[in-house]
């Protein structure tokens, strides 16, 4: 990784989405399954979906901070799911399932703040649920969860059904920002 790198941290549903779409922005050099947020080391995706361990499923992004901002990475993020339903995304039901935002720095703390606010004042969503909480220790999640859309898409149908239509939004809403495919 490049040191003019940085990095971002979301939570907002099952992480093969955030990642999907997080991977096909340019700026991004790579999205990240994994988990932060909880209160044991090294946690499986079993431990994490029992909702026991506390951490949530979530998609480290090492973005380009000269090609793409994390103010438009809270913007793709926002859009592409639901940050008013508390630990919950869809059918996705549990703590492991909230929307959150883990922090690196004070500047993405208070970037995230005001964005939420905005969100708020000019009416795109009321009642917002996004927990924003400094960055923790990332678990990788197994390799099977890695660029899981791309590897499942025809064969797994919360690809087809859930994912496949965020791509679409993606791809309509931010066409300027993404890679060629």
């Amino acid at each position: 990784m490049s040191d003019s790198y940085k990095i971002a941290t979301f939570g907002g549903g099952c992480f093969w989405c955030i990642e999907t779409v997080m991977n096909r922005l340019i700026g991004v050099d790579k999205a990240i399954s994994g988990y932060m947020g909880g209160k044991i080391a090294n946690p499986t995706y079993k431990e994490v979906c029992s909702g026991l361990t506390g951490h949530a499923e979530v998609v480290q992004v090492h973005y380009d901070p000269d090609k793409i901002s994390f103010n438009t990475l809270l913007s793709v993020f926002f859009s592409m799911h639901d940050p008013t339903t508390l630990n919950r995304q869809g059918a996705d039901i549990g703590t492991q399932y909230r929307s959150v935002i883990f922090f690196q720095d004070d500047s993405q703390k208070s970037e995230a703040e005001l964005y939420i606010k905005e969100l708020e004042n000019n009416g795109t969503y009321s009642n917002i649920v996004t927990e924003i909480s400094p960055a923790e220790t990332f678990y990788i999640a197994e390799d099977y969860h890695q660029n899981y859309y791309n590897g499942n898409r025809l064969s797994n149908s919360y690809c087809t059904v859930v994912i496949d239509p965020k791509v679409n939004k993606l791809r309509k809403a931010y066409a300027h920002l993404l890679k060629s495919e």
